[in-house]
């Protein structure tokens, strides 16, 4: 049965409402170009075009209601020459009301699972794709949403949108579509941009956790108590979106070698916390690490006993995401063999130190590694395990902060021994400017251009490059783009894999080369 535009709104804090509010919807739309016969079109204020300007273009193509934002709605339809009975609603934040207006059309998916968000800088998708398996390593239907994988109950596919979290209606729709394929658990990536937009609200969260955090997407939140104030809604929303039809225990994992770990806490001081740390005191520690290039080997050490675990996935920022996962599997009453089990059958992660083996006589690895800290993590995995050089490619998104290009440019110079500066996703800044403000920490390290380092904006001109310089024993990092499907250069979204382009480019060496 289809809901009225009164139970839609119903759990909202509505300011005004006009025209008959037992209209039934069929559809909740937010882009005009997408409106359905008997649809509600949502108005957004957007950061580029406001979605007051198009409720014209949607009651054309078939909306019967409106709802949008309090001193816009009005004035919208008055302009644009509407009916002055057109059904709509005004409400003081209209995204924030998508979310939960999306969340009661698809009949509350979040009240019929457990769901499970994961936040943070870096680990956010290993972390969830270990959270997952773990659950599964129990019996448990999991759906996951995540920067790579869209898994809801049946359907399970790449994530091509670019975008980790959903908009809110992608994000409830996959959720019904999870508790339809009889889905218990969802486990849902959750970045600031996400949380502050409210994409994820009204989810009904079971349990969240933290990776870490470092500064990020500063052009965006303007500072770094912004980005983790941010981060920090998803906390703050265990105890605010809780529902009596999921009286079960809310979880907060945190890391404890973060130093805004006790910050997230603070956000939910009233759910069950969990703490996991590879050097400060925790409830979920590792010791005895032993490190290869094709994974860790550790104990695993928690409040119910200890275990051993031989990680697929190298580096100690694994053994970290490792724990979190288990942090949560143990919360929701997992047995350590259940725990070891789930991370012991990850062999990989998409776009995440992903090799490339074509039998040449150097190491090739993908990782999606963009920002100082993860390239730095990357960078300090590698170097031990690499006898002669390491040769990484990167580059930075445009229309961000210059001071996270400058931080990819010092961790380079720090653990790398060549760099090649490529096409990230420029989008409309000039590419060469971009690779330019990176050169500046190599440049004031001592690094000269042509020495140490070159500008080659062709991605695939830049990797190329790369493995024809490579040497027996040397390691080629393509860092930034991981499983990404495609180059954004101006407004054209440009097909592309690092994986396929390296792959590509060492046949070619191969051909070229054959008794290399």
């Amino acid at each position: 049965m289809p809901k009225t535009l009164a139970q839609l709104t119903a759990s909202l804090q509505v300011t005004q409402a006009r025209g008959d509010q037992q209209v039934p919807i069929l559809a909740v739309c937010d882009d005009s170009r997408a409106v359905k016969p008997g649809a509600l079109f949502v108005a957004v204020p957007g950061y580029r075009v406001d979605g007051h300007r198009f409720i014209g273009d949607a009651v054309r193509t078939g909306a019967v209601a409106v709802l949008g934002q309090s001193g816009h709605l009005e004035e919208a339809v008055r302009r644009q020459g509407l009916p002055a009975d057109l059904p709509r609603v005004a409400v003081p934040d209209s995204r924030r009301a998508l979310a939960q207006v999306a969340s009661v059309f698809y009949d509350e998916p979040g009240r019929h699972m457990k769901v499970i968000g994961v936040t943070g800088t870096d680990g956010k998708t290993t972390t969830s794709f270990l959270i997952a398996a773990i659950l599964r390593a129990a019996g448990h239907q999991v759906g996951l949403l995540n920067t790579v994988a869209i898994e809801a109950g049946a359907e399970a596919r790449l994530n091509e949108t670019r975008q980790t979290t959903l908009e809110a209606l992608q994000m409830q729709q996959s959720l019904a579509q999870m508790v339809a394929d009889g889905c218990d658990y969802a486990v849902v990536e959750a970045t600031s941009h996400g949380l502050a937009q409210d994409r994820v609200r009204a989810c009904h969260f079971d349990a969240v956790v933290l990776t870490n955090l470092t500064p990020d997407h500063l052009d965006f939140h303007g500072s770094f108590e912004e980005y983790r104030r941010a981060k920090g809604r998803l906390f703050q929303w265990l105890a605010e979106e809780a529902v009596p039809e999921k009286p079960g225990r809310k979880v907060a994992v945190v890391n404890a070698d973060d130093a805004s770990h006790e910050f997230f806490l603070g956000c939910a001081p009233d759910a069950e916390h969990w703490i996991y740390a590879l050097d400060a005191p925790a409830d979920v520690r590792a010791s005895d690490l032993v490190s290869t290039t094709a994974g860790t080997r550790f104990r695993l050490l928690a409040p119910h006993g200890e275990t051993t675990v031989s990680l697929k996935l190298p580096g100690r920022f694994n053994v970290a995401n490792a724990l979190a996962a288990a942090s949560v599997g143990l919360s929701q009453g997992l047995g350590l063999d259940e725990v070891r089990w789930g991370l012991e059958s990850v062999s990989a992660v998409s776009g995440r130190m992903e090799r490339i083996d074509e039998g040449q006589p150097f190491v090739v690895v993908v990782d999606y590694a963009h920002t100082e800290h993860g390239l730095d993590t990357v960078l300090a995995t590698l170097r031990p395990t690499i006898p002669g050089r390491i040769i990484v490619v990167f580059g930075a998104v445009g229309g961000r902060d210059r001071p996270r290009r400058f931080g990819l440019g010092r961790a380079a110079a720090r653990l790398a021994d060549f760099a090649i500066l490529a096409n990230e996703d420029p989008k409309f800044e000039d590419p060469v400017e971009i690779l330019r403000d990176i050169a500046g920490p190599l440049e004031e390290a001592g690094w000269r251009e042509g020495e140490r380092y070159h500008l080659i904006p062709d991605r695939r001109a830049a990797i190329e490059a790369a493995v024809r310089m490579a040497q027996p024993g040397d390691l080629v990092l393509l860092a930034g783009k991981g499983h990404e499907p495609s180059i954004i250069i101006r407004d054209e979204s440009i097909p592309w894999d690092d994986r396929v382009a390296a792959r590509e480019a060492l046949t070619a060496l191969r051909q070229r080369s054959p008794g290399r």
